[in-house]
This record gives C-alpha cells, structure tokens and sequence, in this order.
C-alpha cells in the first residue's frame, strides 16, 4: 500500500481519503483565523453602528475624557472590522493579529482596574447578547481570545522561519 498526497493507493485504486496532520492542522489554524476575524468583524460593525452607546460604554470605564471616549468610539470599531478582515483575507496578516492582540491586552487591563475600582462596566463588545454574561465569563472568553491570537502571532513568527 502506498500513499500519495491526501489519497490512499492499494494496487492501482483509490481506498480512502486521509487527511495528513499537517493538512489538518492548516484547516484548523484556518478555521480559527475565520472566527476570530469573524468575531471582531460583527464586534466592530455593532460598534459602528452606534457610535454613541459604544462611547458611553467606553465612558463608563472613567479613565478617559468624553472626548477621548467620542474619537475612539468612532475609529476602533474601523479598526477591529478591517484588523478582523485582515485575518480573513490574510492580506496585513501580522498587522491585523499584532494589533487586536494588543487592543485585546488593553481592554482586559482596563476591565480589571474597573473592576477593581468597583466599577460595574458592560462592554457591548457583541451587543446585547453579552450584557448577559458575568464578568468572570467575560474575562474567561477575553483570556481564551488573546490566547488565541497569541497563538496565531506565535504561528505566522515560526512558519516564516521555517
């Protein structure tokens, strides 16, 4: 028995399709720049959409002026649905994964110091549909998002390498 490319050949036919590891693990890696990019791209449309209720969540966090809050509520959601497209399309890949990473890092830094300070902030990161969750579970899935776009960087750095 011999195996080509994804194809098992036994004596001239064709037996089975098998997917080698590293097949899969593109297709999972893909699939996880999908969702991710996915994520940010509705994030960031919701954002946009209402440029004034994302400022006043921003406002809630009272660690910026109103002004600062207005001009970020009005560039970030851009920045998340193109850094989201970045992903997808794979065209500023690096660029796009760097930056959410960081935008990540920040807002989970500042959703601790507001919690710490005793403040009740919802982010209306997606809507009303995460106004539901507790702030553990929104730190939980922040934490498992940045993990995985650190896991992205870490990929793209040691895939250019090899």
């Amino acid at each position: 028995m011999k195996t080509t490319s994804d194809v098992e050949v036994s004596n001239g036919a064709v037996s089975s399709v098998i997917l080698r590891p590293s097949s899969f693990h593109r297709l999972l890696w893909r699939l996880v720049e999908v969702v991710i990019g996915g994520l940010f791209i509705y994030a960031g449309t919701i954002k946009a959409l209402d440029p004034v209720a994302f400022a006043r969540d921003i406002g809630n966090y009272q660690m910026l002026g109103w002004q600062v809050g207005l001009w970020l509520a009005l560039y970030l959601p851009w920045l998340e649905i193109l850094c989201g497209l970045a992903l997808i399309t794979r065209i500023f890949y690096r660029a796009g994964v760097f930056l959410l990473a960081g935008l990540m890092s920040i807002f989970i830094i500042a959703t601790i110091i507001a919690k710490a300070r005793g403040l009740d902030v919802s982010c209306g990161c997606f809507g009303h549909a995460s106004k539901n969750l507790s702030f553990t579970w929104h730190l939980v899935l922040d934490f498992v998002l940045l993990a995985a776009l650190f896991s992205l960087l870490l990929r793209q750095r040691f895939s250019a390498r090899s």
